[in-house]
């Protein structure tokens, strides 16, 4: 190693001008930065989100229940724009006390029912409209596995390989080495699933799927962190399959726009109100 070595001081404290990128996003404290209460359309459900993989992953949730039949999931999707940290207001810290994308507030129960981590938001809605998760035993405890496998790998990907090998300050050797080790380890854990099956748990096409095809399905088609080259993600052969076929469905096509304020402008769906406003 070339670094020079970082000697940790005996308490640390926090040097708001290091972080990179995202700087202005990332502190040390929770709690809301300013008071403001978050709009409520007309539908029960109401979705605070941004298009990123965590934001996708509920949109496209949602475009799949309306394309199954279920008027009940119809929806506002609210923009909630981190870079302006619209996260800490006082209203979306109600919902989410965590002030992370997405959060969903539920108003057909008295009293409405919030729902923070996307994950969460995924089962919450499988079971409210019985869809998209096995009811068997053995199938749903796998789909649940996969599910909770993708929770805590992101968190590796995103907030740890996609920081040091894309946002932050300096590129250092050590972390970006010992990340991208971990993601391609979990791309071929990933790879080797789908060598034997359609989907991560089988024939069916579950919230597993929809959870981790927005990270890794991304990661393995070039689009996160320009680091398809670098991470070599063509060797892995059954995930490019896995998401090419998932990115096909509509509901993943409508889902991806939903929130989303960068790209082409013909992706661009700042807000979604009615179905109308994707097609």
């Amino acid at each position: 190693m070339s670094e020079k070595a970082y000697v940790p001081p005996r308490v640390w404290t926090w040097d708001q001008e290091s972080g990179g990128r995202f700087a202005k996003i990332n502190r040390p404290v929770a709690g809301p930065t300013h008071d403001k209460e978050l709009s409520v359309g007309e539908h029960p459900l109401q979705l605070y989100s941004l298009a990123t993989p965590n934001g996708v992953k509920v949109t496209v949730m949602l475009e799949e229940l309306l394309a199954l039949g279920h008027e009940g999931a119809e929806y506002d999707a609210w923009l909630i724009n981190i870079n302006d940290g619209d996260q800490f207001s006082s209203g979306f810290v109600s919902i989410n006390p965590n002030s992370k994308i997405p959060a969903l507030c539920d108003h057909s129960t008295s009293p409405p029912t919030r729902v923070f981590e996307s994950g969460a938001i995924l089962f919450y809605l499988a079971e409210k409209f019985g869809e998209l998760l096995p009811k068997d035993a053995a199938s749903r405890a796998e789909c649940m596995s996969w599910l909770f496998w993708q929770m805590s790998s992101a968190a590796y990907l995103g907030g740890g390989f996609g920081h040091f090998y894309a946002y932050a300050p300096e590129k250092w050797e050590y972390p970006i080495n010992r990340y991208a080790m971990e993601v391609k380890r979990q791309l071929h854990v990933l790879d080797l699933n789908l060598a034997k099956r359609r989907y991560l748990c089988g024939d069916n096409y579950t919230i597993a799927d929809i959870a981790t095809c927005a990270w890794y399905g991304a990661l393995a088609a070039g689009k996160l962190y320009d680091a398809g080259e670098f991470l070599n993600v063509d060797a892995y052969t059954h995930v490019i399959r896995w998401n090419e076929e998932i990115q096909e469905r509509p509901a993943v096509k409508r889902g991806r726009r939903v929130n989303r304020v960068w790209g082409e402008e013909s992706q661009k769906v700042w807000e979604r109100h009615s179905a109308s406003d994707i097609n």
